[in-house]
């Protein structure tokens, strides 16, 4: 009995002085690059959800990069152009997560039945694509958010306006460094 007790002793002795050993930090430069989101698509389906003066309704539509005007163009079910944003007038752009519970989850929850309680506790997360602008032509500026499907695409879209709009990466969000707004506005 004292021998299996002082046996199992040194064995957990053994086991927690591999355990302290010092890691070995990976320098690979591939998993950095993995991390990178794809490259966006030229067009990607988004709901809008406010921000732009003159459209107050949220609509559901499309989001194109149209590069030949130097724009970010939302385009309403029909195709029809609605509004854009000039890359030049963006100003700072981040991915934004909520927790939401959906329409027939808060249904079931106000009823009262055995399926109430677990109703409440249904959430899902949206994902929103959030713009700050300030258009130089019109002087106009604002905040305005759209509604992605998944993650994978939401983080390629940031990514491409980012680089579209010439902004800076500042830890999870991009910006436009006043410098830069100083040398584009003499």
């Amino acid at each position: 009995m004292k021998f299996t007790a002082a046996s199992l002793l040194i064995l957990a002795m053994i086991v927690g002085a591999y355990a302290q050993r010092p890691r070995v930090i990976d320098t690979n430069t591939e998993k950095t690059d993995a991390a990178k989101p794809a490259p966006a698509p030229h067009t990607v389906n988004a709901k809008y959800e406010g921000g732009v003066f003159g459209y107050n309704k949220s609509m559901d539509g499309t989001l194109s990069f149209d590069d030949t005007n130097n724009r970010l163009l939302f385009r309403n079910k029909q195709q029809k152009e609605v509004f854009f944003i000039p890359y030049v007038a963006v100003s700072s752009a981040f991915a934004d997560t909520k927790k939401r519970q959906p329409t027939a989850a808060s249904v079931a929850s106000a009823v009262p039945l055995i399926y109430a309680l677990p109703a409440r506790f249904i959430k899902t997360k949206v994902r929103y694509l959030t713009l700050q602008y300030s258009d130089p032509d019109t002087k106009m500026a604002g905040i305005t958010s759209f509604r992605l499907e998944n993650r994978d695409i939401l983080a390629s879209v940031l990514r491409s306006v980012a680089e579209k709009s010439g902004l800076t990466a500042r830890g999870e969000i991009y910006v436009r460094k006043k410098d830069d707004e100083a040398k584009k506005n003499p």
